[in-house]
């Protein structure tokens, strides 16, 4: 991060350091304050009622939770849960994860059931890599032999297993290891290397660096629905320049980490992808148009068991083709192609409707997020959510039943709630989530589309998770109430937090949201600390719980300062096209101009706002916007 330190329009932004090296360091931070972080940030006073990971079963009817064991010391049962009465009955009991030959039960981290629901996969002893844990071991267990075995063969080096998934018949696991795609059959723990050639800048089924942090691509191979074959990706890193990080904290001396990391303009990794059969064999690769080095594909799915769905986008990404390639063949065929002035956005999930002779995609095409039922054979997109509002994201899409569910708030960019429409675009937009619920929600819809998990929290309050019924969202049973977590809360908070918009300079009116001291005087003045970030990929204005965020803030503010946050354009809010993409070609210059003249603007028509002592600062896209504002 970085501080503003210059005087711009009047407005001295002084660096929020000074803030609070202007007080002796006695007065900077007082005893009662360091015990207040010590409780938000290195205890469990502030920690969320555990739920989950959940995982919906048998079509919606019922669920699976973790739940500690009152047997077995130190483990966790999975608990069925029955979505209509909530009876609950233990399905697998601690001990069943304790392995031949040691007394203690694995740590499920996660866990998969196979299609038919007799077997588990469990993915446990995991490690980081980057952002998340995605590398560990994976063990099989057999719910009517009771069998638990690790896969990967006999003397597989521990934590080396990433992204491994049931085939559709639940009769194989597939799995990344060190760069390649290994297969696994059941029966007998045959296994079958797909893929040859990993090394450190070669991988199969898995991605770089760029992917995974601009697109969200981790896992990197497909099972085709039949179980017969693989569809995966391949990064050539060659020729990618190297940057070097400098660990400084885990020995005595630091060392550096090389990472492939390429800066703007410079050589991309080469990118392909193609299909091989599950018994191995040679890989059919798709033959794509353009430059693999040059053009992504942040998406593959399969299309039926002949077909894959790819999106290939150019390196501007302003142009995005959705491509059918042929598994047997490589052969390809644009289906539509989605172009835009400034860039598209990446949508990570392309249901389908009809049997595959339909898809659902986002598109702005009409200046709002709105989703489109898109055919296979034609490519032509019939609009499903008419109307001056933007579809955020895409809960459930309910074939059956005829109904598409999403996020969308109409008329409140700081908020979430859950809509429904017709598939077929006719009839009017329902809003499910009950209009006394204000603030931000979030489901996790069943297959059938009866139930959802319901987590919401507004500004002040993080909130509880509910299962509820839909479509008329009743709340079947509290799933984690976060009673004391509340309480607590509400006591650490002791001043609501206050929304408002501001009308700047140049005739953007933007969202805000400002903390005052728990005993806030108008009639003095106090210096400010805006919190940015300013960029595409987040909104700082939600009214949402930010956990201890929320509470360090009002700490601060409590020792007599205001904190406060703005959204200039560029941030995707659900305000439309025009919103969102203002900042294209403008990142750093249209953000740090309308963030000082929201400063300008708020300390005009706020008395209380001492125009001589506003610090600013962010982290990411945050940091950039500070540091734009400094200079």
């Amino acid at each position: 991060m970085g501080f503003h330190a210059s005087r711009r329009s009047g407005v001295l932004l002084a660096a929020a350091v000074l803030l609070f090296t202007a007080l002796p360091l006695s007065a900077q931070v007082p005893e009662a304050t360091t015990a207040a972080l010590k409780q938000i940030f290195a205890s469990r006073t502030y920690a969320p009622e555990r739920f989950g990971p959940a995982r919906w079963i048998e079509d919606g009817k019922a669920y699976t939770i973790l739940d500690k064991s009152e047997a077995t010391k130190g483990g966790f049962d999975i608990v069925r849960y029955d979505a209509k009465t909530g009876t609950r009955s233990i399905l697998i009991a601690a001990a069943s994860f304790v392995p031949a030959g040691d007394t203690v039960p694995l740590a499920v981290d996660d866990y998969i059931w196979s299609p038919d629901a007799r077997q588990l996969l469990v993915f446990t002893n995991t490690e980081r890599v980057w952002r998340q844990n995605t590398r560990g071991d994976y063990w099989v267990l057999d719910l009517h032999t009771g069998a638990l075995r690790q896969l990967g063969g006999k003397g597989a080096p521990a934590s080396t297993m990433m992204y491994a998934k049931f085939s559709p018949q639940g009769d194989r696991v597939a799995f990344v290891r060190k760069g390649d795609i290994y297969v696994e059959r059941l029966a007998d723990g045959a296994i079958t290397r797909l893929t040859t050639g990993a090394d450190s800048l070669h991988v199969n089924g898995m991605s770089d660096w760029v992917y995974e942090e601009e697109f969200g691509v981790r896992d990197g191979f497909r099972w085709s629905p039949d179980g017969t074959k693989i569809a995966y990706y391949h990064f050539d890193m060659t020729g990618v320049g190297t940057f070097l990080m400098i660990n400084d904290t885990d020995s005595l001396y630091p060392f550096t980490i090389p990472i492939q990391y390429p800066k703007v303009g410079t050589t991309n990794s080469a990118v392909t992808a193609g299909v091989v059969g599950a018994d191995g064999g040679a890989t059919t690769w798709f033959q794509l148009p353009g430059d693999p080095r040059e053009d992504y594909i942040p998406f593959m799915e399969w299309a039926g068991s002949d077909s894959v769905l790819v999106q290939r986008m150019n390196r501007l990404q302003n142009s995005d083709q959705l491509i059918l390639v042929s598994a047997a063949t490589g052969g390809t065929r644009t289906i539509m192609t989605e172009t835009d002035e400034a860039w598209l956005d990446v949508q990570d999930d392309i249901p389908w409707l009809k049997g595959d002779r339909e898809f659902v995609l986002l598109s702005e095409r009409d200046g709002w997020r709105h989703a489109y039922a898109v055919s296979r054979a034609t490519g032509a997109a019939r609009l499903i959510t008419p109307g001056n509002f933007d579809v955020m994201s895409i809960s459930k899409v309910d074939d059956k039943g005829g109904w598409l569910y999403y996020d969308a708030s109409p008329d409140n960019a700081t908020q979430r709630y859950l809509w429904r429409t017709r598939l077929d675009g006719k009839g009017k937009a329902e809003r499910l989530t009950p209009a006394g619920q204000a603030g931000s929600h979030r489901y996790t819809i069943s297959p059938d589309a009866k139930y959802a998990f319901h987590s919401w929290s507004s500004f002040d309050s993080p909130g509880p998770t509910e299962l509820v019924s839909l479509p008329k969202h009743t709340v079947e049973r509290t799933l984690a109430a976060n009673t004391e977590l509340m309480a607590r809360v509400k006591e650490a908070i002791t001043r609501p937090g206050e929304f408002f918009q501001v009308t700047i300079a140049d005739g953007s009116t933007l969202d805000g949201w400002m903390i005052k001291p728990r005993d806030f005087d108008p009639n003095r003045r106090y210096p400010v600390l805006m919190y940015v970030y300013g960029e595409p990929a987040g909104q700082t204005v939600l009214d949402s719980y930010m956990g201890g965020s929320r509470l360090w803030y009002q700490a601060l503010a409590d020792q007599g300062y205001i904190i406060a946050s703005v959204d200039n354009m560029g941030t995707p809010a659900p305000k439309g096209r025009a919103w969102r993409k203002a900042v294209y070609e403008q990142i750093g210059v249209l953000s740090s101009r309308q963030q000082a003249q929201a400063v300008q603007a708020i300390t005009r028509t706020r008395p209380y706002v001492d125009s001589t002592r506003v610090g600013i600062w962010g982290w990411s896209g945050g940091g950039s916007s500070t540091l734009q504002a400094m200079f």
